[in-house]
C-alpha cells in the first residue's frame, strides 16, 4: 500500500514540477533530468512513470484537458449533451481554442517530445486527446451534415490549431481572432449547400 502512495506521490511531483518549467522555458529547453531534480526525483522514476518524455507531457496533456473531457462528456450544454449540435461544435470549438491558449507551451511540448523522442516501441500517430478531439468534431458534423466528410473537416479544422502562426496568435493575445476565424470556417461548413444543389 505505501509503494502505491508514494507512486501517486511520485506522479503529482513530477507533473507539477514538469507543469513549473514549461511556464518558465521553451519546450525544447526542458529535459527529462530538469524535471527529475524539479520534482525531488530520480531519471529513472520519471521514465518509470511515464516511459519517455513524450509518455511525461501527454499526461500532463491529459491532466489539463480531463475537466474539458468530462464536460463534453456529462456536462451542462451547451459543451456537454442537450444542446442544438451547431451549438455544442462551436462551443467545443471555443473551449478547445482556450485550452490550447492556456497551455500553449505544453501543447508544443508535446508536440515536441513526440518529433524527437519517440521510442521504437510507440506507435506513430495521434496522441489520445487528438483522436478524442477528432471524434467529437467529426460526429458533431456528421449529425448535422451527413453529406459532408466530416472525417476529414475534423482534421482541417484541428490542423489549424498546430501551427506556428496560431502560436504567435496566441502569445500576442489574440485568442479572440482565433476563436472567430475557427467559428466562421466551422459554420460555412455547416451552412454550405449540399452538392448538387
Amino acid at each position: 500500500m505505501r509503494e502505491r502512495a508514494d507512486a501517486a506521490r511520485n506522479r503529482r511531483l513530477i507533473l507539477a514540477a514538469a507543469e513549473e518549467l514549461l511556464a518558465v522555458h521553451r519546450p525544447d529547453q526542458v529535459s527529462v533530468e530538469q524535471v527529475a531534480a524539479a520534482a525531488g526525483v530520480g531519471k529513472g522514476t520519471v521514465f518509470h512513470r511515464f516511459g519517455s518524455r513524450r509518455g511525461l507531457m501527454l499526461a500532463l496533456a491529459e491532466q489539463r484537458a480531463f475537466a474539458m473531457h468530462e464536460a463534453v462528456l456529462s456536462g451542462p450544454p451547451p459543451l456537454g449533451p442537450g444542446a442544438p449540435t451547431r451549438e455544442r461544435l462551436l462551443a467545443f470549438l471555443d473551449a478547445l481554442v482556450e485550452l490550447v491558449s492556456r497551455n500553449i507551451g505544453l501543447m508544443a511540448a508535446l508536440d515536441h517530445a513526440t518529433v524527437t523522442h519517440r521510442t521504437e516501441d510507440e506507435q506513430d500517430g495521434p496522441h489520445p486527446l487528438h483522436v478524442f478531439w477528432h471524434g467529437h468534431i467529426a460526429g458533431l458534423f456528421a449529425e448535422s451534415r451527413p453529406d459532408l466528410d466530416s472525417e476529414l473537416l475534423a482534421h482541417i479544422l484541428l490542423g489549424g490549431l498546430r501551427s506556428d502562426v496560431v502560436v504567435q496568435l496566441v502569445t500576442s493575445g489574440e485568442t479572440a481572432r482565433l476563436a472567430a476565424a475557427l467559428r466562421t470556417t466551422a459554420t460555412a461548413l455547416l451552412d454550405a449547400p449540399a452538392d448538387g444543389a
